[in-house]
């Protein structure tokens, strides 16, 4: 990758920031207050006991950085942004600040969580009904490809939480299967890919329909201006909570590239490594569904195991997919940015960029999948001559520095 320049990228850090120092600053004042307090311990945070039980039996011990700062003013009912990477514990910063404020008494929907798949909606679900285990929440996912007989059926018998993604959510509100009266928490999980994906108006849609007071929780990893704008058309002297991008190490996690030249090139390369993805669980990605159906095909042929996943397949087939993933008795997943943020798999300690993304934003995501939770990960990226541009951008987006794949790759594992 030497005499890579920074001439011509794509991606200005500069202009970011400054655009973000804009949006941020309203009328001379700053649209937000940070907030620092951390909190070392759960037990220091004035968590109601049975909250703490759930968080100690889910196998937490120590807060992460964001659960240090995040829970805490949530369960205050303070408007949060809360900005860190994935894997750092966003979801259980956000579920416990709700568990902790539900009015166990009223079985009417107090908390909406909106996500961008159904896959990381149901993966909320879970965690959320582990914390609140010992509190006897009731929790429903409201996701696409479902039955909405069935989601009727179970919202009228009651649920204290509604997570599910914006288009099945907006439908049980404006069918009214969904009542907004009781709704005090909003949280809106990975807000920048959701609107990369098109639903500001569903969620503008949704929230024009809930009280005025609603508190309003926003978390992301990057926060792109549409989030931003967001968040002052919807949000009360919000408090921000900034992992900063700079700060945003994809620490605990190797990274490499190996110089294939060519496209025609990847598929060797893949096969040589073979043996050594077996050894761990990985994750392959590429950047089209098309391509998860190819790359599947020719692993396949050649005796490789492999699972693949993606958007194009019905719900049940990825349920199932996934479960084998989890249960580890598959150990190589092909799969797409889409289903990036859904896979929150334990074991995964080995992340192959087949296509480097697209975007500089959805390199994290991929990748910070495999050191979660302090976990030590590696990631290999196949670089063509096209895509030493976009390598170059990560690099500098993420302040990082991707080194040439060494061959002992193996011993890293």
């Amino acid at each position: 990758m030497a005499g890579l320049s920074p001439e011509g990228s794509q991606f200005d850090a500069r202009q970011y920031d400054a655009k973000m120092t804009e949006l941020l600053t309203s009328d001379g004042q700053d649209f937000f207050t940070s907030y620092d307090e951390v909190y070392e311990s759960f037990d220091s945070m004035g968590l109601q006991e049975n909250l703490l039980r759930g968080i100690y039996a889910y196998g937490f011990e120590k807060p992460s950085a964001i659960q240090q700062r995040g829970i805490v003013p949530f369960c205050k009912g303070l408007d949060v942004i809360q900005q860190a990477q994935s894997g750092t514990g966003k979801t259980a910063t956000f579920c416990s600040g709700i568990l902790q404020q539900l009015d166990y008494g009223l079985v009417d929907c107090q908390a909406l969580v909106l996500a961008p798949t159904r896959e990381l909606a149901q993966q909320i679900e879970k965690v959320m009904r582990a914390l609140g285990d010992y509190l006897g929440v009731k929790v429903h996912a409201c996701v696409g490809g479902t039955s909405v007989r069935e989601d009727q059926r179970i919202l009228s018998s009651g649920v204290h939480v509604v997570v599910g993604t914006p288009g099945r959510v907006f439908d049980m509100l404006r069918r009214q299967s969904l009542r907004p009266d009781y709704i005090k928490m909003f949280v809106l999980d990975e807000a920048d890919e959701m609107l990369s994906r098109g639903f500001k108006d569903q969620i503008y849609d949704i929230f024009q329909l809930l009280l005025s007071k609603v508190q309003v929780g926003v978390f992301s990893a990057t926060m792109p201006p549409e989030a931003l704008e967001i968040t002052r058309k919807f949000m009360n002297k919000p408090v921000r909570i900034l992992v900063k991008r700079d700060e945003l190490t994809l620490e605990g996690i190797k990274q490499f590239y190996v110089n294939v030249e060519k496209e025609e090139w990847k598929l060797e390369t893949l096969c040589d490594l073979y043996e050594t993805l077996a050894i761990t669980q990985s994750v392959i990605f590429v950047n089209t569904r098309r391509k998860v159906d190819w790359l599947t095909d020719k692993m396949r042929s050649r005796d490789h195991t492999v699972s693949a996943t993606h958007g194009d397949m019905d719900q049940n087939t990825r349920d199932i997919i996934m479960r084998e993933f989890r249960s580890g008795s598959s150990r190589v997943l092909i799969t797409t940015d889409l289903l990036a943020r859904g896979i929150d798999v334990q074991q995964v300690s080995l992340v192959i960029n087949y296509d480097l993304p697209t975007q500089p934003e959805n390199y994290l995501h991929r990748i910070g999948r495999s050191g979660r939770f302090g976990r030590k990960g590696v990631a290999i990226n196949f670089v063509t001559r096209d895509d030493e541009r976009m390598l170059f951008d990560v690099q500098k987006f993420y302040n990082v520095v991707v080194e040439e794949l060494p061959s002992n790759v193996a011993d890293l594992l």
